[in-house]
């Protein structure tokens, strides 16, 4: 299913909704604005969080954590510097791991674990810079078919690879 992320460039806090393929706001990523750490909430639509997301301070590699009710639910880390590909490493706490890979910073990347796709992330299909779909395998009964998970991993990848826009290339 598809999921359609639509950036706000100019917004202060980073918010911005998420839309299923039928133009409904689905999810809603509240960035946090004025904190020391960055900060993002996934929300639905009425304002509950689902997902709290935070970037580590202090870290070897840029990390971030994405938590429920305060107990981690997942680790999305930069991959030590690889002049061959660019990667991301997704640690799940109740065990297994997700690699990210692809063009970070054009939005064209995909999201797989040893079962396969988990997700597809696309800008080619708009025309809009700010728009981009996070396709996912909704079919999958584990983490991989988590929606929520799988857009909170998406927002990890804005944030740890904003800063590689920002200076024109990778900072490790």
């Amino acid at each position: 299913m598809k999921f359609l992320v639509r950036e706000r460039i100019f917004d202060i806090g980073d918010d911005y909704w998420v839309e299923d393929e039928k133009g409904e706001r689905v999810f809603h990523v509240d960035g946090k604005a004025l904190r020391i750490r960055e900060t993002f909430e996934l929300q639905d639509p009425d304002g509950n969080e689902i997902y709290r997301i935070r970037k580590r301070l202090l870290s070897v590699r840029d990390t971030m954590k994405i938590s429920r009710d305060g107990d981690t639910v997942a680790t999305v880390r930069k991959r030590m510097f690889n002049p061959i590909k660019d990667k991301l490493i997704v640690e799940l706490e109740a065990g297994g791991e997700w690699e990210i890979t692809g063009d970070f910073l054009d939005k064209e990347y995909t999201i797989t674990d040893d079962q396969g796709p988990i997700a597809v992330i696309s800008r080619k299909w708009f025309r809009v810079m700010d728009t981009y779909a996070v396709d996912v395998n909704t079919h999958r009964s584990d983490a991989g078919g988590d929606v929520a998970l799988v857009l909170g991993v998406a927002v990890c990848v804005d944030a740890l690879t904003d800063d590689e826009d920002e200076d024109g290339g990778a900072e490790e």
